[in-house]
Order: structure tokens, then C-alpha cells, then sequence
């Protein structure tokens, strides 16, 4: 009876046995585990903290952004070369380390700057901030008159045709017929003298005084060799269309002086002048933006009259009297419309020096908004011309019909051109002679790499940029 007992004791003892040995290998499992979710969490949590501490640092950087820059322009970029006007990397990476990304390499992936892809990031920048100024709205209001802002240039076009195909008709049949139409007297003969003369001298107003200052534009960022990012965005959505190129428009007639104003700002006074022809001088830039008016005025002009039966009744009228030797119609209908030609110009001098004297002129003119008689073009640019036009109720200002331009041109042209003036602005008149706008940072994207305990390399990109 007792050996059975201790064998069975001795059986249980063996199964206990067992049942500790599995128990075991289990425990060395789960412990196993156990620690391999520990080192796991442990990177997970280091890769963390380096996303942490890399985003920290990079918003840190961009915080320090060109302050004169945003007051005087509401323009956010980093000024890369910490105004010592040498830009190196090198310096972005220190600041990265001294705001706690220090701890692991970093390589830039790609970067925008202020000045790429003719000034898109301050493009969209400075339609944004009047966006968020305005709202929207702003901009709307115009938007249902660009189509006819469009068809103007297509006016012009037809405007020079017509005029070149007239004055060699009527040449022709003058030729033809042995003919010559008396040059005393004659509107025609006179506007063409006035074509040859300079055309500041013609529609500045009298008691306007031009302005003598001058750029040097080889040293601009439009004209200069420019330092220039890398890499695609084309992920980050750009901001383009009418609303943006209105919208633009009214930034630079809010942020930039014109020549109705008659005020002495900046490297130059005729500044929004400069943004639509990007010359040397305030005279040589008004002179081609008065030109362009000129054209604008000359279809609208032109269209009034051959609408108007009475001014059209008194051109005929006057061609038949410069025609009386001749007695042909063909000849007196193209003198006719010559005579058209030339009271439209004679008309669209007067509503320069009207714009630039602060009057507003009509868009589209009507027989009560006319301002020359036909005899009047004999006076134009004669001592007794004294006709700086009248201000006409409803009508535009210079201003508007500086917003047509802009909105009609070129838009990398005209952002490049207004970077050149924030540059040069910023360096004359805040002392930031270091200043470059194609060192001025909007966009970059890096990727850093950290070495972690055993080897582990560890790489993630961020990316920041003004939006």
C-alpha cells in the first residue's frame, strides 16, 4: 500500500515537472514579446520625437521672416542669407540646429524662392492677402468687364488696319488724279506733325511737373542673374485665373505709387508705370503707358464718332471744302475719314491730360462727354492750346485705367517687375542694403536622416512653406 502511494506521488511530481518547463518557455515568450514592443515603441517614440523636434524647428525658422518685408509689402518670406547678402545652406542648417534639430543630417529636397517661375509665390501671396482684406468681392465687381477689357486690344487692331488701309487709299486716288489736298487748315496734316513730336510734350498737362528719376535696371532681379530654387511643387496647387490677376491689380495700385498721384515715394515715382513697362526712367515708362492708353482712348474714340451723325456730317462737310478743286467723291469720302482719324486722336490727347490732370473720362464716349470741336485739333500743341480736358461724371479715373493694363499684361512680367521695386525700395528707403528678393525663401521641403542605437537609420521628409 505505501509503494503505490509514493508512486503515484512520484507520477504527480513528474507532471508538475512538465507543466513548470512549458510554463516557462511561455514566460520567455511573453517576455520576449514583451521586450520587442518595448524597443518597438521606444523608435517608434525616438522617430517621433525627431518629426517633433524637425517640424519645431523648421516653423521656428520660418518664423523668422523678413519683417519689413511683411509691413511695408504684407509679403511672408525667410531672408536665406540672415542679412549678411551671401546665401548658403549652411546657415539655414545651423539655425535648424539651434532650434533642436541638431541631433541628425538634413538635406534640402527642394526650394522655392520669391523670384521663381517669374515671382509665382509672391504672385499668389499678394492676391491672397487682398483676398483676405477685401474678400473676394473686390475683385467680382470687375470681373464681368474683362471681356470687353479683352475686346479693346482687338479694337486697336482693327483701329490701325482701318486707318493704314484709308491713308493709302486716299493717297492712291490722290496719285491717280493728279490731286493734292491743301496742308493750311488742314486737322489731318496737323496730327500728323503732332505724331512726330514727343508725346509727354503733347498730353502733360500744364501745370504738371515730370518726374526725373531713374532705375538702374541691371541690377534688378528681372534683369540680373538670379539665384533659383529646385525642385517640383507642382503637388501645392497654384493660385491663377482673372480673380487672381484682378485681385493683383489692386494690390499693386494700393502698395505702389502713379503718376496722377504727384507724389515723390520710393527709387521711383511713377512706380506702377514701371510694373506694367519695366524701363529705366519715370519719363520713358509714362510715355509708353500714355501710348498704350492713347490706343485704348483711340478705338473708343473712333467708335463715338461713326455713331454720331452730326460729327460725322461735319467731317464730310470740312473734307468737301479741302476737296473742292478735285470735285471727285471717292477722294472727298476717304479725306472724310481721314478727318475721323484725326479728330479721334486730337480727342484721346485731351482725355490723357485729363486722366493724368485726376479728371475722370469715359470708358465709352457719348456726343455730351466729347471735348474737342474738329476745329480745335488746329490748336493742339500750339500756344493756344490750353485744353487739359474737362472731368466727366461717371467716368474713370487714371487709376482704372491703369487696372486695365495690368489686368491685360503679362503677369510673371509685371510680378517680377514689382519684386524689383520692393527690392530696391526696401534697400534705399529701410537700409536693408543686403536685401535680394531671389534669396527670399517661400517653400522648402527637407529631408533629414538620424542614426539611432544599433545602426538603425531613420529618414522622414518635412515640408513648410507661406501660404
Amino acid at each position: 500500500m505505501r509503494e503505490y502511494k509514493v508512486r503515484e506521488l512520484r507520477d504527480t511530481s513528474g507532471e508538475r515537472g512538465e507543466v513548470t518547463a512549458a510554463l516557462s518557455l511561455i514566460f520567455i515568450l511573453l517576455m520576449t514579446f514583451a521586450a520587442s514592443m518595448l524597443e518597438s515603441t521606444s523608435m517608434q517614440n525616438a522617430k517621433n520625437y525627431c518629426r517633433a523636434d524637425v517640424n519645431r524647428a523648421v516653423e521656428c525658422l520660418f518664423a523668422e521672416y523678413q519683417k519689413e518685408l511683411l509691413e511695408e509689402y504684407e509679403v511672408f518670406a525667410l531672408e536665406g542669407t540672415y542679412e549678411t547678402g551671401t546665401y548658403d545652406e549652411k546657415l539655414l542648417f545651423d539655425r535648424l540646429a539651434w532650434y533642436g534639430a541638431g541631433n541628425m543630417s538634413h538635406q534640402i529636397i527642394r526650394i522655392q524662392f520669391l523670384t521663381d517661375s517669374g515671382g509665382q509665390a509672391f504672385y499668389e501671396q499678394a492676391a491672397a492677402y487682398m483676398e483676405h482684406k477685401y474678400g473676394i468681392d473686390r475683385a467680382k465687381k470687375y470681373l464681368g468687364e474683362t471681356a470687353s477689357w479683352d475686346q479693346q486690344v482687338d479694337g486697336i487692331r482693327d483701329y490701325v488696319r482701318q486707318e493704314q488701309e484709308n491713308g493709302e487709299k486716299l493717297k492712291s486716288l490722290l496719285e491717280e488724279n493728279e490731286g493734292e489736298i491743301p496742308k493750311e487748315d488742314n486737322p489731318v496734316e496737323h496730327v500728323n506733325t503732332l505724331k512726330n513730336t514727343p508725346l509727354l510734350t503733347l498730353v502733360t498737362p500744364k501745370d504738371m511737373q515730370l518726374s526725373e528719376k531713374s532705375l538702374a535696371v541691371a541690377d534688378t532681379a528681372s534683369h540680373r542673374k538670379r539665384n533659383t530654387g529646385f525642385g517640383d511643387f507642382s503637388d501645392v496647387p497654384e493660385t491663377s485665373g482673372a480673380v487672381q490677376a484682378l485681385l493683383f491689380g489692386e494690390y499693386i495700385m494700393e502698395h505702389f505709387a502713379m503718376a496722377a498721384d504727384g507724389k515723390s515715394t520710393g527709387v521711383l515715382d511713377y512706380q506702377a508705370e514701371y510694373i506694367l513697362e519695366g524701363k529705366p526712367s519715370d519719363k520713358e515708362n509714362l510715355e509708353a503707358v500714355v501710348r498704350r492708353l492713347l490706343r485704348l482712348r483711340l478705338v473708343s474714340n473712333y467708335a463715338c464718332i461713326q455713331t454720331d451723325s452730326v460729327k460725322k456730317a461735319e467731317a464730310a462737310a470740312l473734307a468737301a471744302t479741302l476737296c473742292s478743286m478735285l470735285a471727285i467723291p471717292a477722294i472727298t469720302e476717304a479725306a472724310a475719314q481721314a478727318l475721323i482719324f484725326a479728330w479721334a486722336y486730337g480727342e484721346s490727347v485731351v482725355d490723357i491730360r485729363s486722366l493724368l490732370k485726376g479728371n475722370r473720362v469715359p470708358l465709352v464716349k457719348t456726343g455730351d462727354s466729347w471735348q474737342l470741336q474738329l476745329s480745335g485739333i488746329l490748336k493742339l500743341g500750339t500756344e493756344e492750346d490750353q485744353n487739359d480736358g474737362a472731368d466727366t461724371e461717371g467716368g474713370l479715373r487714371y487709376k482704372d485705367y491703369l487696372r486695365i493694363l495690368l489686368f491685360l499684361g503679362n503677369k510673371k512680367k509685371e510680378g517680377m517687375r514689382t519684386l524689383d521695386l520692393i527690392e530696391q525700395n526696401l534697400r534705399t528707403e529701410k537700409g536693408q542694403s543686403y536685401f535680394r528678393a531671389d534669396y527670399c525663401i517661400s517653400k522648402i521641403e527637407l529631408k533629414s536622416t538620424r542614426i539611432f542605437r544599433r545602426g538603425i537609420s531613420y529618414q522622414f521628409p518635412t515640408c513648410f512653406g507661406y501660404h
